[in-house]
């Protein structure tokens, strides 16, 4: 299936030919992957987003028409009609294993091993799995046995 490049027409990027630099770009800052994170956990209008995210009005409303602006999120009238909602494109519910693998890293680097955190699970109430990236053939890979091509 064919994906759609997020609405980034007139974007500056910091390194065009890299996607890690072009991924940060769009969602790089901690604002806008939490906004992604709570739509993810079910928030729809702006106060679900201050609430939860405590985040200053001006700046919230700066990061959702960014994230609208860059295909990340649909505002969409909320069927009282009196409210704008915001709900993840296909690009936007794309970032949800980034989500995953921020989460699984700070669950790992940002908690002492005796300090309760949230835990994400799957229908079955199961905490997901490790992620790790694998080859072609599905065997583990890490930094050590993986490359960059340039100039692809």
């Amino acid at each position: 299936m064919a994906r759609t490049a997020p609405h980034a027409e007139g974007m500056s990027w910091t390194d065009p030919a890299c996607p890690v630099a072009r991924t940060l770009d769009l969602v790089g800052d901690r604002w806008s992957l939490l906004i992604i994170r709570d739509a993810m956990d079910g928030a729809r209008a702006f106060t679900d987003f201050q609430h939860r995210t405590g985040i200053a009005r001006n700046i919230l409303t700066d990061r959702l028409r960014r994230l609208v602006e860059r295909g990340l999120l649909d505002r969409q009238t909320a069927p009282t009609g009196r409210r704008q909602n915001y709900v993840l494109t296909e690009a936007g519910r794309d970032l949800f294993t980034v989500i995953v693998a921020a989460r699984q890293w700070g669950e790992r680097h940002a908690f002492a091993p005796d300090e309760t955190h949230s835990v994400l699970v799957d229908e079955s109430g199961l905490p997901l799995p490790e992620l790790r990236p694998t080859d072609a053939h599905g065997r583990p890979v890490d930094v050590d046995t993986t490359s960059v091509l340039h100039d692809r």
